[in-house]
C-alpha cells in the first residue's frame, strides 16, 4: 500500500514530520517499508534561480552563439555563454550558476562547472525547459514573466511538488487501512490514545450535496441479484467537458504511483485513495434505455473489456447493464469496451456501490483481470460509506470538469445491513494482550476507532464494529486493536519465560526430514515448493472421481488439490526448461488429498524429478543423460539414510510411468519411480526425458518409528564375496534373482549385486547372462569355506530350480 505524506496530512489536525509519522505508523501495525522523497521535477530546480539578461551580444568566434551578461541578483551579473536563438537583453530567465545541478528530461544529470567556450568564459547556463526537467521543448530558452524578481529561486516560482511517500506492508485484513483517511483515523486514534483525549478526529473533504442544476438526465436502478450486489448508487452528471486534470491533481496520483489519464477517471482514481471506495463512470449515451441493471448474464456470454479483449463470461459473474440487457461492466472488476469515457464525452453516469467480496474475488481471477477496484472489493469495503464517496466524486468534477448535477442521487439499499456487535471483558483483554490495560484506555481506543459502545458494566462492554472494519468478528480481534493503537513496541516483554517441556516423536520426523533434504542438497538437488492447489485439465476422469475439487476455486486453472505430486513438479520444469535450465535435479516435500466416501485424507510424500544431463561435455568424456539407474541409485541412498536394507523390487503399472517400479519394504510400498510417459510430457509441453521418484513419506517415516536399528558396530571380522555367472531367460529380471536369493533364509547374506550382463547367441537363444557378487558376513566370527559354501550351494539350487537357470563354468 503506497501513502502519500502530504495527501495524508490533508486530514490531520496535526503535521508530524515524515519521520514522526513513519514511526507512528510502524507502531499501530501499518509498518513502513520504505520512506522515499517524491520530487514531480527531478532535483526540485535546486539551486536554479530567476536572472534578467542584461546584454546580449554575438560570440566573436561562433556564428550561433552569444555573449549574454545576467542578473541573478548578486553583487556581480554573470557572463554566460549561450546557444539558444531567442535569447535577447531584458528577458527573465532560468539560471543554472556554478555550482547548480540541473536533471535533463532525457539523460544524466550535469553539475555547472566554470567553463571556456570557444574561447569566452561561461559562468553557468541559461535553461530551457527540457535542460532541467520541465518539459520536452529545446526550441530556446524558458522566458519567463517580467516581473520576476532576480534571484529568485526557480523551486518558488515553478511551485514544484515534493513529498514523502510511504510503503507499507499492509496484512490482507487491513482494508480500512487502504486510503489515505482511514489510515488517517488510525493516526488519530493513536494521538488520542497518548494524550488521553479525543479532540483528535479526521478532517473529511468538506462539498455540498448533489442538487440537480442543469437538464434532467434521469437513469433507473434495478438490482437482480442483492447477494451480490447489497447498494448501489448513481447520479447523472451533464456538460462534462473531458480534458487534462489540474497539476495537483496530477501530482498526488502520480506520486503514489498511478498514472494521471484524464480528468475524469483521474477523480475516480482519486476518491478511491482517499476514501477506499472504487467508483465507475460510464458514459450516459451508453447506458441505453436510462436504466441501469445490475445481474447476471447467460453462460458463456461474449463481452469486450476496456482492453479490446473477448471475454467469456460464468454464469456467476456479476455485470452491470444497460435497459436493453447488455454488459457494459464487469461489476467491481472491469470495464467494458463500448461505455467507459472518451474524449468526446458529455455526459455521464457516476457509480458507487458495494459488491459481494467472494464474487468479485472469483470473477476477478477468473478472467485474471487484477485491478485495484477488485483488489478493494473483495477484502470488503465500507458499505456505509459508498454514497459519500460517490457526492465527493460529483463535487470534483462540476470542478474540475465543467459538468452539472443532471439527477438525483438515487441509492438502491433493499436489506439496511446491521453492524457486527462484538461483546468482552477487560480482564480478557488484559489476559490476551499480557498488559495491564485500563477500562477507560480500552474504551477511548475502541471509540476513537469508531466503534460504538452499546453496552457497559465494570467487567466488560458490547461495541458495534464500523463498516469499516469488516474483519472484525470477535472479542480477540478488539484485543488486537487496543495493542495496535496502543503501541505494539508498548507490549512488555517478562522477564522470566515458563514453558512444559514436550515429548516429540523418536525419531523426530522433522528431524528425519531435513536429514534426507541436507543428503540430497549436498547432491545437487534443489528443493522445490509447487501448489498443492492443482488444475484439474491434468489428470484423467478416474483420477478425477476421488479428487478433493475447490467449491470456491482461485481461478479456472486452479480447481482441485492435487492427487498426485507429479504435475506439479513438472510445471515446474517446464517453468525452467522454456528459460534454458535443462539440467535439473529437484526435489519436494508436499501432499497429496484424495476424497472416498465422503471423508478426506492427506498423505505426505517426497518426490524426486530429474532430467537433462547428470554430467557436463569436457575434452575428457562426452555428456551423459541422467537416465533410471541414475535415478536408482539416489532413491537407494535416501532409504540407507533411513537405514532401509532389506528392500524388495517389483515391476508396477498404473502409475503413469515407463518403466515403473516400485519398491517395498516389510511388504510395504514405499516408493514408486520410473521415466514419465511421453504422453504426460507432451501436456507441459517438455521434449527431453525426465525421470521421477514418489517415496510414500507417511509409511516411511511409521516403518522407521517401528525399527530400533538405526546405530550398529563396525564389524569386527572380515567380509567374504562369492561369485556366480547365471544363465538365463531373457525376460527374467535381475529382481526375480535378488528375490530367489533373499528366499535362502540366513542371516549371513549381507549383499546381492549385480556387476556384469552379458548377452551372445552363443549362450542360447534368448539367452543372456548375469554376472552376480554375495557379500557373506558374521558379526560374531570368521567365516569358515564351508559354512559359505553351505549357503552357496542353497542359493544354486534356488536359481536353478525357480529360475531355471544354468551355472557357466
Amino acid at each position: 500500500m503506497t501513502i502519500s505524506y502530504n495527501w495524508l496530512c490533508d486530514y490531520l489536525p496535526v503535521k508530524p514530520t515524515p519521520q514522526e509519522l513513519s514511526t507512528i505508523l510502524t507502531r499501530i501495525g501499518l509498518e513502513v517499508e520504505s520512506l522515499e522523497k517524491f520530487e514531480a521535477v527531478k532535483g526540485s530546480l535546486e539551486g536554479l534561480v530567476i536572472g534578467e539578461v542584461l546584454t546580449a551580444a554575438k560570440h566573436p568566434n561562433a556564428d550561433k552563439l552569444s555573449l549574454t551578461t545576467v542578473n541573478i541578483g548578486a553583487a556581480e551579473p554573470l557572463h554566460i555563454v549561450c546557444g539558444a536563438p531567442n535569447v535577447a537583453a531584458g528577458q527573465k530567465v532560468v539560471v543554472a550558476p556554478i555550482g547548480a545541478t540541473i536533471y535533463p528530461a532525457t539523460g544524466e544529470p550535469v553539475t555547472m562547472k566554470k567553463a571556456k567556450i570557444r574561447g569566452e568564459e561561461s559562468q553557468g547556463m541559461i535553461c530551457a525547459e527540457d535542460e532541467i526537467g520541465l518539459g520536452t521543448s529545446h526550441d530556446g530558452i524558458l522566458v519567463l514573466d517580467p516581473s520576476l524578481v532576480p534571484g529568485t529561486p526557480a523551486s518558488e516560482i515553478f511551485n514544484v511538488a515534493q513529498d514523502w511517500i510511504y510503503e507499507i506492508g499492509l496484512t490482507p485484513n487491513r482494508m480500512d487501512a487502504m486510503s489515505h483517511i482511514g489510515v488517517a483515523k488510525d493516526v488519530c486514534a493513536f494521538l488520542n490514545n497518548l494524550e488521553h483525549t479525543h479532540k483528535y478526529q479526521v478532517q473529511l473533504p468538506v462539498f455540498n450535496g448533489l442538487t440537480p442544476s442543469g437538464p434532467e438526465l434521469p437513469i433507473s436502478i434495478t438490482i437482480e441479484n442483492t447477494d451480490g450486489c447489497p447498494r448501489y448508487s448513481g447520479v447523472s452528471i451533464s456538460g462534462v467537458k473531458v480534458g487534462p486534470s489540474p497539476d495537483w491533481l496530477k501530482n498526488k496520483l502520480e506520486a503514489i504511483g498511478v498514472r494521471a489519464i484524464n480528468n475524469i477517471v483521474d477523480i475516480t482514481n482519486y476518491v478511491l485513495h482517499e476514501t477506499g471506495q472504487p467508483l465507475h463512470a460510464f458514459d450516459a449515451t451508453a447506458v441505453k434505455g436510462n436504466a441501469i441493471v445490475v445481474k447476471n448474464l447467460p453462460q458463456d456470454t461474449i463481452f469486450v473489456t476496456l482492453d479490446d479483449k473477448e471475454r467469456k463470461l460464468d454464469a456467476t459473474d456479476l455485470m452491470i447493464c444497460n435497459g436493453a440487457g447488455e454488459g457494459m461492466c464487469i461489476a467491481g472488476v472491469f470495464g467494458g469496451a463500448h461505455s467507459g469515457v472518451t474524449d468526446t464525452t458529455t455526459q455521464i453516469f457516476l457509480e458507487s456501490a458495494f459488491f459481494n467480496a467472494g464474487m468479485i474475488r472469483t470473477t476477478s481471477f477468473r478472467h485474471g483481470l487484477r485491478t485495484d477496484a477488485a483488489t478493494r472489493f473483495e477484502k470488503g469495503v465500507d458499505i456505509s460509506n459508498v454514497v459519500f464517496a460517490l457526492e465527493r466524486a460529483a463535487n470534483l468534477i462540476v470542478e474540475l470538469a465543467g459538468g452539472q448535477i443532471a439527477s438525483k442521487v438515487q441509492d438502491v439499499y433493499p436489506s439496511v445491513k446491521r453492524k457486527t456487535e462484538v461483546e468482552t471483558t477487560y480482564a480478557y483483554v488484559r489476559k490476551l494482550s499480557g498488559s495491564n490495560y485500563s477500562a477507560d484506555k480500552i474504551k477511548n481506543i475502541l471509540v476513537s476507532l469508531g466503534f460504538d459502545i452499546l453496552a457497559e458494566t465494570t467487567e466488560g462492554i458490547r461495541v458495534a464494529v464500523p463498516f469499516s472494519k469488516p474483519d472484525i468478528s470477535l472479542p480477540a480481534d478488539l484485543v488486537e486493536e487496543v495493542m495496535r493503537i496502543d503501541g505494539l513496541d508498548n507490549i512488555e516483554i517478562p522477564s522470566t519465560v515458563s514453558v512444559s517441556p514436550a515429548l516429540s516423536a523418536q525419531p523426530d520426523p522433522e528431524k528425519v526430514k531435513e536429514k534426507i533434504a541436507d543428503y540430497l542438497a549436498g547432491n545437487g538437488f534443489n528443493e522445490i515448493f509447487t501448489n498443492s492447489i492443482t488444475n484439474s485439465k491434468y489428470y484423467p476422469e478416474e483420477v478425477l472421481a476421488t479428487a478433493v475439487k475447490m467449491m470456491n476455486s482461485l481461478t479456472v486453472e486452479l480447481d482441485i488439490m492435487r492427487p498426485s505430486m507429479l504435475e506439479t513438479g513438472l510445471e515446474a520444469f517446464s517453468h525452467n526448461l522454456n528459460r534454458k535450465n535443462e539440467n535439473l535435479l529437484f526435489f519436494e516435500f508436499g501432499k497429496t488429498y484424495l476424497a472416498k466416501e465422503g471423508k478426506y485424507f492427506e498423505n505426505n510424500h517426497l518426490s524426486l524429478y530429474l532430467t537433462g544431463q547428470k554430467t557436463a561435455e569436457t575434452w575428457m568424456h562426452k555428456a551423459a543423460p541422467v537416465d533410471f539407474y541414475f535415478l536408482k541409485g539416489y532413491v537407494i541412498n535416501v532409504l540407507r539414510q533411513l537405514g532401509y536394507t532389506d528392500l524388495r523390487w517389483a515391476e508396477s503399472e498404473g502409475t503413469g510411468l515407463t518403466p515403473s517400479w516400485e519398491i517395498k519394504v516389510k511388504n510395504q510400498v514405499v516408493v514408486t519411480l520410473g521415466g514419465v510417459s511421453s504422453q504426460k510430457l507432451k501436456q507441459f509441453d517438455i521434449k527431453q526425458p525426465v525421470w521421477f521418484a514418489d517415496f510414500n513419506w507417511d509409511k516411511m517415516i511409521g516403518l522407521l518409528q517401528k525399527s530400533n536399528n538405526f546405530y550398529k558396530e563396525i564389524p569386527r571380522f572380515p567380509a567374504v564375496r562369492r561369485d556366480l555367472a547365471l544363465v538365463l531367460d531373457r525376460q527374467v529380471k535381475f529382481a526375480a534373482v535378488e528375490a530367489a536369493a533373499r528366499a535362502v533364509k540366513t542371516p549371513l547374506l549381507q549383499d546381492i549385486n549385480l556387476f556384469d550382463v552379458f548377452e551372445s547367441e552363443k549362450l542360447g537363444a534368448n539367452k543372456k547372462s548375469y554376472a552376480v557378487s554375495f557379500t557373506f558376513l558374521d558379526t560374531q566370527k570368521t567365516l569358515t569355506d564351508k559354512e559359505i559354501d553351505s549357503v552357496m550351494d542353497k542359493l544354486v539350487k534356488n536359481f536353478q530350480t525357480q529360475l531355471q537357470a544354468e551355472i557357466r563354468k
